[in-house]
């Protein structure tokens, strides 16, 4: 694919081009290279709008609906949703399930670790972890729990992540071992002790209710699902709307904040996915219905699939019809959505590559979402809503 000179503004925001290898584009998008400053993402939240428990009940959570066309706002309660889709909206959906993936043994000497599970590496038993202490694990080179499993330090990879084969004694699986005796890997704004008796409620709402638990492969839960219940799905589906599942590996890459000035130089991180044949044929009928993407994951998925399988369908198309592979999608503005005409998102970290998404989806096409997201945010807090993962939920259309 040829950058021509007409679409090298287009090129540079609809996908970036050093992340599928297009020495054309590389160089197109170095000569228009437009500095983005990271203050522009930037907020202030009072430390008591950060949610540290769910709604009671998961709907009762608030919502905010922000209609594009005309720039209005309503405040409203998620179960209400109902009130604002178009008609036979057409959601999809993450289904990842939230690993307990926090686990913990001992070194030969006695000393603690604790392991972060990240992701599988070459087989099942072998992953991607974080080791605290990374340095001393890995010198001794092996870690346990008596009765339950060893493991072995193989090596360290370049972001400071450790393999790990592990060697368990009662469990097929690292999942399973997990299951019984991990901690659910809350994000760091959740204060929680690891005997806190709230973790139990924890276990419930920090998955979402059509989690499949056969892909426990997240570190993250997708928090925009969390506000569903099975009531609400039927009602929604009752009137008309339909739902699809995909799959992405909510990393802890989610939770990292942009830590340069101009974002553009941000390295974005990797997640793996999967969109079944059915659910990607029905994001290319446009006109059978508006698509609702439940979340920032599911938005990224759609879109770098919609990209990737333009640009190279030979690698990311299954024999299936599934897409698989690992997104790697920067989406910032001006970007432009090829396949998303709603979203349903929480409520963001200052800094964050996920309030570049929302801020783009805001205003296709141009910079002019960045200064409405700052508006919708001082409004919302403003108005006490409840932020991050556990918090309440924006609906843009």
């Amino acid at each position: 694919m040829a950058c021509a000179a007409s679409h090298l503004l287009h090129l540079r925001t609809d996908f970036r081009c050093d992340q599928i290898h297009i020495p054309e584009c590389n160089k197109a998008r170095r000569i228009l290279k437009i500095k983005m400053n990271l203050s522009l993402f930037d907020y202030h939240l009072p430390n008591e709008l950060i949610a540290q428990e769910p709604a009671a009940v998961r709907d009762a959570s608030r919502l905010m609906v922000v209609d594009r066309k005309t720039r209005s706002v309503t405040h409203a309660q998620f179960s209400e949703i109902g009130q604002y889709l178009p008609t036979c909206p057409r959601f999809f959906r993450n289904n990842a399930a939230v690993l307990k993936a926090r686990i913990f043994g001992q070194r030969p000497t006695g000393g603690k670790v604790e392991c972060l599970l990240l992701q599988p590496a070459e087989d099942a038993l072998t992953w991607w972890c974080l080791l605290k202490p990374g340095k001393k694990t890995f010198t001794s080179g092996s870690f346990e729990m008596a009765g339950e499993y060893t493991a072995q330090v193989l090596e360290v990879g370049k972001n400071g992540n450790y393999r790990v084969r592990f060697h368990p004694e009662r469990d097929e699986s690292i999942t399973d071992l997990s299951e019984r005796l991990g901690i659910l890997p809350l994000p760091p704004y959740i204060e929680r002790t690891d005997d806190d008796p709230r973790r139990d409620n924890d276990n419930k709402r920090y998955q979402t209710v059509y989690a499949d638990f056969d892909k426990r492969i997240a570190v993250a839960a997708p928090t925009a699902g969390l506000h569903f219940t099975p009531e609400l799905i039927a009602e929604l589906e009752n009137g008309g709307a339909r739902f699809h599942d995909l799959t992405l590996q909510v990393g802890i890459g989610t939770f990292h904040p942009i830590q340069v000035e101009n974002i553009e130089d941000h390295n974005i991180h990797r997640e793996w996915y999967e969109i079944p044949a059915s659910a990607f044929a029905e994001l290319k009928k446009p006109e059978a219905g508006a698509r609702i993407a439940v979340g920032t994951t599911s938005v990224r998925s759609i879109e770098d699939a919609m990209r990737r399988t333009q640009l190279s369908p030979e690698t990311c198309i299954t024999p299936s019809g599934s897409v698989q592979a690992e997104a790697d999608i920067y989406i910032y503005p001006p970007s432009e959505f090829a396949a998303i005409d709603g979203m349903i998102t929480n409520f963001h970290l200052p800094k964050s590559t996920l309030l570049c998404l929302v801020s783009s989806f805001l205003a296709p096409g141009s910079e002019e979402g960045i200064q409405w997201l700052q508006e919708l945010y001082a409004e919302a807090i403003e108005q006490k809503y409840r932020f991050y993962s556990y918090g309440d939920a924006m609906l843009i259309l």
